[in-house]
């Protein structure tokens, strides 16, 4: 084996996309690109109705079709073993949870027969009573157990009444976010192919290996009769963290058929199908002393789940973390409704969570008379407040001060609407941010080629973050080569097992183990070493690990069209160390522009009478486009934190969320003087707010 060459500053520099180039010239094989010889392609039908039973399916014209090949229904699809997430046992039963569920699937030759068989399908119901409307009093609700990530639904520390007694300052405030919906560029889409009892999908997925893991459960198969490969995703946002509907039927139709199948979501189902954000109905109340410290801290949250799974979001989860005060009580109340299953969406529960805590600290820092910055800076805890363990490093108060030097804040005339230009009322606001740092265990293998170059194998998946080239700065950086002399393996559930990319922990979980498998096979001068690091984040030390962030945000408000637009904003991170300066960048600056999203222009409404979601593609749903956003400043903050791992890095795919929509929020009201507590704050609504003020 040759020598390694000492290569310094690998890790950090702005390498780029080692996918790059076969990205922007096609070769890049996506899910739905890959079409084994004889493949087949199939269209999902979805339910018509909001709740009720399937009382007969007649596809006689479908079949009559040239080139059809099946319609799988309840009646006759493969049976299925009753998976945990029970949004996947499709077309196993004839009961219909809510208005979208698939109920059949036209199989044929080409993608269009399969479309006009869905068509042409007739589906009677026996219609039911439903209820799909979330209210702050529905008679259903109820204190959950456990909210999403384990954490517990309600959470008390200290005597929260009796510090909001005697608080002399006291804010009591609800804020309001409508449903959420993942729009990825790339649709949800699978291609299965049986060959042999072996099952290999080609799938959209954050992560291979639970899905492997769950088809080998539905089918009763041993886990190595299943590969699953997700080499390039375009993303996903969290809705791919879980395997959804199109793995599923792609494999039923081709173990029914005998043929490769293809399943490719058309964008209007996504809404019902895929996850959202479940809305939030959020109560803040904050007790103040004179000089702003908290002594109470009360974050209520109502939400929605389905009747098929319960998905609580754990909205105020963040309220936990941030400020410390004497009477601290957070908790959630849910309603299981006849509504698609809730999921994750970027940043579950610390964006809508953080967004009506930072509005509330805001409009305690107005009563007060408190720059909003300082507000924040006096609350920094010396703890985590619910758990009292220590914090293994704390970036908030660098990054607020950092913020503001670099925004200009201390030009900020405090008082609200006070700048005009023209039609336009101009202001300023800011928020804080914060993310945990979550690490599961990994296992990776690296390899000596001999000739001086390495292979290193991990079944990471990169939906578009960079993990490619990420990874094998770490593997480099470790090894003590050049980047070029590292090939990487990822996205197959064949390679060593890794845990999927969500909750910003991929690099953190599998940096880790591609880090010590390159260390040991370096160390030991041998030719392959597989290293499992379950030992290493099982001993892991009692700290409470966090991100941290501060975003500063200028607005103008149209007073005749009530349009808000941001000028300029500045997110300043705490992220531990940054591996890549460019990815690390584009993922900052993705995070806000999906914040700004969430202020401004994304909405969904739910129809009461027919229960399901009105806007279903990217017509209706509004995500930002280019104009809409302004020239995004990035910093982050030189952070070393000997507690995280041996990388040293945090995650940075989901805190640039956080804290932008409240600081859009803020600004607005800073340049208005009108607080408007429900997001988006689109034109009519804040148009609406202004006429009424004025007249």
């Amino acid at each position: 084996m040759a020598a390694p060459k000492t290569t310094e500053g690998v890790l950090g520099t702005a390498a780029p996309r080692r996918e790059g180039r076969a990205k922007v010239t096609g070769t890049a094989r996506y899910a739905a690109e890959h079409t084994p010889p004889a493949c087949a392609y199939a269209w999902p039908v979805a339910a018509s109705v909001a709740r009720g039973r399937v009382s007969a399916v007649d596809d006689s014209a479908a079949l009559a079709l040239p080139g059809a090949l099946a319609v799988l229904t309840h009646e006759n699809a493969p049976r299925l073993g009753e998976p945990e997430d029970a949004t996947l046992h499709l077309l196993q039963s004839p009961r219909v949870p809510h208005r979208g569920w698939y109920v059949a699937l036209a199989v044929a030759e080409t993608l269009e027969t399969a479309r006009e068989m869905a068509r042409t399908v007739r589906v009677t119901y026996d219609e039911e009573p439903h209820d799909v409307v979330l209210e702050p009093g529905h008679p259903r609700l109820y204190h959950p157990e456990w909210a999403n990530g384990g954490n517990p639904g309600d959470r008390e520390t200290g005597d929260f009444d009796r510090a909001w007694d005697a608080a002399p300052h006291r804010i009591d405030v609800t804020y309001t976010l409508s449903p959420l919906h993942n729009h990825p560029m790339e649709p949800h889409s699978a291609t299965a192919v049986w060959e042999g009892g072996h099952l290999t999908a080609y799938d959209s997925s954050q992560g291979a290996t639970p899905v492997a893991e769950l088809l080998a459960h539905m089918y009763g198969l041993d886990q190595r009769q299943v590969t699953v490969v997700a080499e390039h995703v375009g993303g996903g946002f969290g809705s791919k963290g879980t395997p959804r509907a199109p793995v599923v039927l792609a494999s039923m139709a081709a173990r029914h058929t005998g043929r490769p199948v293809k399943v490719a979501l058309p964008r209007r189902h996504l809404p019902f199908v895929v996850g959202h954000r479940a809305p939030t109905i959020q109560r803040m109340r904050l007790g103040a002393r004179d000089d702003g410290t908290l002594t109470a801290l009360h974050h209520d949250v109502v939400t929605h789940t389905s009747t098929v799974t319960e998905f609580v979001e754990q909205a105020a989860v963040p309220s936990r973390v941030m400020y410390g005060a004497e009477g601290l009580r957070t908790g959630h109340r849910v309603a299981a409704l006849d509504v698609p299953s809730p999921s994750w969406m970027r940043a579950p529960g610390e964006a809508p969570g953080m967004y009506a805590l930072e509005c509330a600290m805001d409009e305690l820092a107005c009563t007060l008379e408190v720059d909003p910055v300082e507000l924040r800076l006096r609350n920094i805890p010396d703890r985590e407040p619910d758990s009292g363990k220590p914090f293994s490093s704390h970036g908030l108060a660098a990054c607020l001060r950092e913020g503001a030097r670099r925004f200009g804040w201390e030009r900020r005339d405090p008082r609200p609407a006070t700048r005009r230009e023209g039609d336009l009322l101009l202001g300023t606001g800011m928020a804080s941010a914060t993310y945990p740092v979550l690490v599961a265990p990994s296992t990776a293998s690296a390899q000596a080629q001999g000739d001086g170059t390495y292979h290193v194998r991990i079944n990471a998946t990169d939906i578009g973050t960079g993990a490619r080239t990420v990874l094998a700065q770490v593997a480099a950086d470790a090894l003590g080569v050049g980047l070029d002399a590292v090939r990487i393996d990822v996205g197959s559930s064949d390679l060593p097992h890794a845990p999927l990319a969500g909750g910003s922990s991929g690099t953190a979980s599998w940096g880790w183990a591609v880090h010590k498998a390159c260390r040991e096979l370096r160390e030991s001068g041998g030719t392959v070493v597989t290293v499992d690091t379950t030992p290493d984040v099982e001993a892991q030390q009692e700290y409470a690990r966090h991100a941290f962030g501060a975003v500063f945000v200028e607005v103008g408000v149209d007073v005749v069209t009530g349009e808000v637009r941001v000028r300029r904003m500045l997110g300043v991170y705490a992220t531990g160390r940054i591996l890549n300066a460019r990815t690390a960048r584009s993922q900052f600056v993705g995070g806000m522009t999906m914040g700004l999203g969430m202020a401004l222009t994304e909405h969904s409404s739910m129809d009461a009478a027919l229960g399901g979601f009105v806007e279903k593609d990217l017509a209706g749903y509004h995500v930002p486009a280019n104009l809409d956003v302004p020239d995004i400043d990035v910093h982050w903050i030189e952070e070393h934190d000997p507690h995280l791992n041996p990388v040293g890095g945090k995650g940075i795919g989901e805190i640039g969320i956080v804290g932008t929509p409240a600081a859009i929020a803020n600004a607005v009201h800073h340049a208005t003087g009108r607080r408007l507590r429900e997001l988006p704050l689109t034109p009519d609504r804040v148009g609406q707010d202004l006429a009424a003020a004025a007249g």
